[in-house]
């Protein structure tokens, strides 16, 4: 059996009321857990000893027997159970609605972009007319005021030079690469740090997938190497025994983005851990101790050509490694990026209004 320990939310049990509220507690132990739904299930039960929220809402074997009767979860080959699609959908939707949960005091808005062109509501900016600019974006008042200045009543003419028109506000596109570190220590010294990692990676998917469909998302995890992976794997995402290489992260990142025909492409790092490990010359060299700095360097290349490609770098730190700080400083003095320490309750807060902050652009 799988032990991971982690940080005890106080939401999970304070109004466990509904079958609804049931489903959202499991879905987070889904997160936990890796997608074992039996795992999950056992955790539920263990909760249930203490709390008895199934005293009167029914039995578990009743809650296990309505996740099948909806669909959630189908009995596999091997007799136990697992997620569906459907159930897949649940654990994104119910990780976006914590996060926005969280967010309420500060949302980030509807991240969208003053530029001219059609599309999108008015802006108060007025501006001189531009070629192109369409008929309807004439700001009419403003425009009569300087034709009226310039001739006066008794001589009225409308010049080009008159025209203003509104600025249009339109939502621009955005390719994002999230990097997760999978290293050994996102699950040590008590701390379980990839957890909200997930959850805060199928969030963003789902924030994507219904209000932004043209935006982009991929997934990539970081240890000895990186390797990107597909968003429905994210439930199931576990750590292994390596190392950090920050490196291959990002240099798989602009392979992904080189693809990508977007006009904003950013990076999101999630780490605990300074860059220990970089490849060379086809083989792995590693040093967990202090900043190597043939390893720091190495990575802070990547950053430099992040940056002449017009990638941004948004790092979130989810542990307070002095040599972690360091490094990452200077990542984002290099790369002209932003570099986050979060909480790991403030994670999913930081990182999406960092997304929807890089998504803006003004072109006048």
């Amino acid at each position: 059996m799988k032990i991971r320990y982690s940080e005890w939310q106080e939401w999970m049990t304070r109004e466990l009321t509904t079958q609804r509220d049931l489903e959202k507690l499991f879905n987070w132990l889904l997160i936990a857990t890796d997608g074992d739904v039996e795992e999950a299930l056992r955790a539920l039960e263990r909760l249930n000893e203490q709390y008895g929220f199934f005293d009167e809402g029914g039995t578990a074997e009743d809650f296990r027997n309505r996740l099948q009767q909806d669909g959630v979860v189908s009995e596999g080959a091997d007799g136990n159970l697992a997620l569906t699609r459907k159930g897949e959908r649940g654990i994104r939707r119910d990780a976006l609605d914590r996060i926005f949960h969280r967010m309420r005091a500060g949302g980030a808005g509807d991240h969208r972009t003053p530029a001219a062109g059609s599309g999108g509501e008015n802006l108060s900016e007025i501006r001189e007319w531009r070629f192109g600019d369409a008929p309807f974006d004439i700001a009419v008042n403003p425009t009569l005021e300087n034709a009226f200045r310039r001739t006066g009543l008794d001589d009225f003419s409308l010049e080009e030079d008159d025209v203003r028109v509104h600025g249009r506000e339109h939502l621009s596109g955005c390719a994002t690469v999230l990097m997760i570190d999978i290293s050994h220590s996102m699950v040590l010294y008590g701390e379980d740090r990839i957890t909200p990692a997930k959850e805060v990676a199928l969030a963003l998917l789902e924030l994507i997938r219904t209000r932004y469909p043209k935006d982009s998302l991929h997934v990539g995890v970081f240890g000895d190497d990186a390797t990107e992976i597909r968003a429905d794997r994210l439930p199931y995402l576990t750590v292994g025994p390596y190392h950090t290489n920050t490196k291959a992260a990002l240099r798989l990142a602009q392979r992904i983005l080189a693809t990508k025909k977007h006009p904003n492409k950013q990076v999101f790092l999630v780490t605990d851990g300074k860059p220990s490990a970089i490849f060379e010359e086809g083989r792995l060299y590693k040093n967990s101790w202090g900043l190597d700095t043939k390893i720091v360097n190495k990575t802070l290349d990547e950053a430099t050509v992040c940056r002449r490609r017009g990638i941004t770098i948004s790092t979130f730190m989810v542990a307070s490694d002095p040599h972690l700080v360091s490094f990452v400083e200077r990542l984002t003095e290099i790369n002209r990026g932003r570099a986050y320490y979060t909480g790991l309750d403030d994670l999913g807060r930081f990182l999406f209004v960092d997304y929807e902050r890089n998504r803006r652009r003004r072109t006048y």
